[in-house]
């Protein structure tokens, strides 16, 4: 297996920095930090350049907090922009070709030209195969990222990266935090790099033809239901003894064409998608006040354009002329 080194130096040259700085600023140009180093970015680049030159750098002081998403809590780890999400773009922006190509072409979480839709266009496509996927065993890990062994880790990381001050950075980022800190742009990568080696399993070794995974949520499809639950129990295994994870006990096996498959965002039949219920409910509840407003706020319209994109991928006519039609001619106070 090939392994990469001289990474370090790319990091921290100086267009790799600015287009870090470019791609972190994305949506948050009103933050005070942003508009900081917006003001003056060749200093603050020149800062970042210098305390990674001279292998200064050091993790800043997490801000948490509580974010409750469908009924679950979950804690969230923020860095300042400055300087910690600039370079954990400037590394990202390094490190994800190497790590591009180890990855399945099943794994869809936060990777470039992947993400929710297209792990839906490939679930809808391999749904054609009526007798293939005639049962789902659905499953997610239990707390998944706080449960990232940080030695593990490491280990898998140093099977594709040899630079030694790569590794010494990538080493105090992940020892910053207990687990995978949610929230940290690198923990997205950490948790597929992390999961790599069970995707392959899954694909090489158990020779699962329909495995899609988002994050920690994985569905496999086959035509034997007494067969994914064997599988079920060797997973777990598998999990365990390499991985030290446990999957959440309310996994399911179910006929395919029956409830339709609940998997990012949409709930997918063979001939037409839904959206999630919750989805709609939540859609729902905004949307409706702003039908009788003579208009609109741009953040109004922002969640009215968020639905909106929501719905296009599914067979939702109908919640769409409810919705989204009587909105979208509706004037927008500046």
């Amino acid at each position: 297996m090939k392994r990469y080194g001289n990474l370090f130096s790319k990091i921290y040259a100086m267009d790799n920095l600015v287009e870090a700085h470019r791609n972190a600023r994305k949506g948050k140009t009103h933050y005070s930090e942003v508009k900081m180093v917006d003001a003056n970015p060749e200093k603050y680049l020149l800062l970042i350049q210098d305390i990674l030159i001279n292998k200064t750098y050091h993790t800043s002081k997490y801000r948490t907090f509580t974010k409750i998403d469908k009924k679950k809590e979950r804690e969230i780890f923020a860095l300042p922009y400055y300087p910690d999400r600039i370079i954990q773009w400037a590394i990202v922006q390094v490190l994800e070709p190497v790590w591009m190509k180890t990855f399945i072409k099943g794994t869809y979480s936060s990777l470039k030209g992947r993400g929710i839709h297209k792990a839906l266009l490939d679930l809808k496509q391999d749904l054609n195969d009526g007798v293939g996927t005639k049962y789902c065993l659905k499953m997610d890990i239990k707390k998944f990222y706080p449960s990232i062994d940080h030695d593990i880790l490491k280990t898998i990381i140093r099977r594709k990266i040899k630079d030694p001050n790569v590794l010494a950075i990538l080493d105090e980022i992940i020892d910053s935090a207990p687990g995978v800190p949610i929230g940290n742009y690198l923990s997205q990568y950490f948790g597929n790099l992390y999961l790599n080696g069970f995707d392959h399993w899954i694909k090489e070794e158990k020779q699962v033809k329909y495995y899609y995974r988002y994050c920690d949520d994985s569905i496999i499809l086959a035509p034997d239901k007494q067969a994914l639950h064997q599988l079920r129990t060797e997973i777990q295994v598998y999990l365990s003894e390499n991985l030290n994870l446990e999957l959440k006990s309310n996994y399911q096996v179910f006929p395919t064409n029956i409830r339709g498959i609940d998997f990012v965002g949409y709930r997918s039949f063979s001939n037409y998608t839904l959206v999630r219920k919750s989805i709609a409910r939540n859609m729902k509840k905004k949307l409706t006040p702003l039908q009788g407003m003579p208009d609109l706020t741009p953040h109004d319209q922002n969640v009215i354009g968020s639905y909106h994109g929501w719905l296009l991928w599914g067979d939702t006519h109908r919640l769409s002329n409810k919705y989204i039609t009587p909105l979208m001619g509706k004037p927008v106070i500046a």
